[in-house]
C-alpha cells in the first residue's frame, strides 16, 4: 500500500534509519563488551594456571583452590573447577564436585587428551583459554603443561552470559523507546516544517471570487518554502488583476449594451404599431422584438453577474414571505402548463426571510420554470411538479422537484456554469440561455444562503434553496 501522507513518510523513514543506525551499535556494543567480558576472564585466568607450572605442596594447592575465587573475581557466584595432574597422570588435585554446580565437565578427559600446544605462549606450556560447551552451560578452560604435570582451570561463562543477557534485554526496552521518541519528534518536526503548506492551503481554500486578494505572509518562514511562498503570492495578483479585468468588461458591456437595446425595442414597438396589421412586414418585426427582447433579458443576467462577481449585488433588504411569492408563481403555473399536476407542501407557520424580494422571486421563477421546461412531454402519466417549503432550525429550505430525464452523473457538476444547458442541440422550443440557475446560485449566496442540486432517485430532478430566517 502506498503511503500517501508526506509527513508519515517523514517519520517511517527517521525511524528506520534511527532503527538500524541503533540496531547496529547495539548489537556491536553488546559484541564488544562480551568480548570484554572474556578478555578480563582469560587474562585472570592465564594468570591463575601459570601459577601452576611448578611443583607445589598439598597445602599450597588447598590453599590455591580456596582463593581460586576470589583471584578470578566471581565473587562466589561462578561455578569453577580446578584439576592438577602429576607427570605421571595422577590426581594432585581437584575441586569437589559440588564446585560445579549443575554443571558437569570431565576435566580428565580434558587432561587426558593431548594438549595442543602449537599457541603456546610460553615455554611452559600455557594454552590460550578456550570455550567448551556442555548440555547446560559454556566454560572458559585454561591449561598447562609443564615437566612438574599438567593442569586445568575452567571458569563457567554463565555468569558473563547472564549478563549479556541482561544488558541484551536492557537494549531491547531502549530501542524501542528510543525510537518511538524519535517518531515523535520526526512527526512533530515535519508537521513544523509543513507548517507554510497548512498556511497555503488555508488561503488556497479561501481563494474565491471574493477572496482573490489574499496574501500568504513571509514573515519567518523558512528559506525553502519562501520561493514558493512569493511565486503563488505573484500568481493570486495576476488572478485577481485578470478576474477584475473579466468582470468589469462583462459589466461594461452590458452597460453599454443596454441603452442601444432599449432604444432598438422602442424603434421597433413603434414600427409595429406603424406597420398594415398582419401583414409580412408586421410579423417579422415581430419577430426582431422578440429577439431583442431576449438580448435584453441576457444582458440584465450578465449585468447581475458581474455585480455577483464583484461582490456588489444591491440588495433592498426587507421582510419577504415566501408563501405570498410561491402563491403568485403556481397560478402562473396554472396558465402556463395547466395540464401539469401541481403538488404544494408548505409549513403551516410563516416562510418568512430578510431580503430582497425581487431577486428572491427571480430565483424561484427560474425554479419553476426549469421545472416546467425540463418536465416530462404533456400528457405523460408520470409528468408532476412539486414544491415543498419548511423551516429546520435556523434555515428556511424550499424544494422545487419535477419528473425528468436523469441528468448524467458528469454533468451534474456542470448544472450550474454559465450558459450551460442540458439540451445540447439548445433547442429554442425551451425558452433559456443557461444563466438562470447560475445566476439563482449567486442571488442566493448574496443572501448568506446557498441553491443545491439534491441527489434523488432516478427520473427525478430536485433544487433546493436554502436562507437563513428572518
Amino acid at each position: 500500500m502506498q503511503l500517501r501522507s508526506f509527513r508519515l513518510r517523514i517519520a517511517l523513514l527517521s525511524v528506520a534509519l534511527a532503527g538500524g543506525a541503533l540496531m547496529s551499535f547495539g548489537l556491536i556494543a553488546w559484541r564488544l563488551i562480551y568480548f570484554e567480558k572474556v578478555s578480563s576472564l582469560d587474562a585472570k585466568l592465564k594468570g591463575q594456571v601459570q601459577q601452576m607450572t611448578l611443583a607445589r605442596s598439598p597445602e599450597w594447592w588447598e590453599t590455591f583452590g580456596q582463593g581460586l575465587r576470589d583471584e578470578l573475581g566471581t565473587q562466589g557466584k561462578t561455578p569453577i573447577t580446578l584439576l592438577a595432574m602429576d607427570d605421571q597422570g595422577r590426581t594432585i588435585y581437584s575441586l569437589s564436585k559440588a564446585e560445579l554446580g549443575s554443571a558437569s565437565l570431565d576435566m580428565s578427559a580434558l587432561l587426558g587428551a593431548p594438549i595442543d600446544l602449537s599457541e603456546n605462549d610460553s615455554t611452559r606450556g600455557l594454552t590460550p583459554p578456550f570455550t567448551r560447551k556442555t548440555a547446560t552451560e559454556s566454560w572458559r578452560i585454561g591449561t598447562v603443561k609443564s615437566k612438574a604435570g599438567k593442569g586445568a582451570i575452567a571458569v563457567s561463562l554463565k555468569t558473563i552470559d547472564q549478563d549479556m543477557a541482561t544488558i541484551r534485554n536492557i537494549f531491547l526496552v531502549s530501542i524501542p523507546g528510543t525510537l518511538l521518541l524519535i517518531a515523535g519528534g520526526a512527526w512533530v518536526l515535519a508537521g513544523s516544517a509543513l507548517q507554510p503548506v497548512r498556511k497555503l492551503t488555508s488561503v488556497i481554500q479561501q481563494v474565491t471570487a471574493k477572496g482573490l486578494d489574499q496574501q500568504v505572509p513571509i514573515g519567518s518562514a523558512d528559506v525553502e518554502f519562501v520561493e514558493l511562498i512569493e511565486v503563488f503570492n505573484q500568481m493570486l495578483g495576476r488572478l485577481e488583476r485578470s478576474f477584475k479585468q473579466s468582470s468589469r468588461f462583462s459589466g461594461d458591456a452590458a452597460h453599454e449594451l443596454k441603452t442601444p437595446l432599449a432604444i432598438l425595442q422602442g424603434e421597433l414597438e413603434l414600427t409595429i404599431q406603424q406597420a398594415e396589421p398582419g401583414s409580412d412586414l408586421q410579423q417579422s418585426l415581430g419577430i426582431l422584438l422578440g429577439e431583442v427582447s431576449r438580448l435584453g433579458a441576457i444582458v440584465r443576467k450578465l449585468l447581475l453577474l458581474s455585480l455577483a462577481d464583484a461582490g456588489q449585488i444591491s440588495l433592498r433588504q426587507a421582510t419577504v414571505d415566501l408563501k405570498e411569492i410561491l402563491a403568485v408563481l403556481i397560478e402562473d403555473i396554472e396558465l402556463l402548463a395547466p395540464e401539469l399536476p401541481v403538488k404544494l407542501k408548505l409549513d403551516q407557520g410563516d416562510l418568512k426571510v430578510k431580503g430582497d424580494r425581487d431577486l428572491l422571486t427571480q430565483v424561484l421563477q427560474n425554479l419553476i420554470d426549469n421545472a416546467i421546461k425540463y418536465n416530462l412531454q404533456p400528457g405523460s402519466t408520470r409528468q408532476w411538479l412539486s414544491i415543498a417549503g419548511e423551516r429546520r432550525g435556523n434555515v428556511m429550505q424550499v424544494t422545487v422537484a419535477n419528473a425528468s430525464r436523469e441528468i448524467p452523473l458528469g454533468e451534474r457538476d456542470r448544472i450550474f456554469d454559465r450558459f450551460y444547458r442540458a439540451d445540447r442541440s439548445r433547442n429554442r422550443k425551451r425558452e433559456g440561455f443557461g444563466l438562470g440557475l447560475s445566476l439563482s446560485r449567486e442571488i442566493a449566496r448574496a443572501h448568506r444562503g446557498e441553491l443545491l442540486l439534491d441527489a434523488t432517485q432516478k427520473g427525478e430532478t430536485s433544487f433546493t434553496l436554502t436562507l437563513p430566517v428572518e
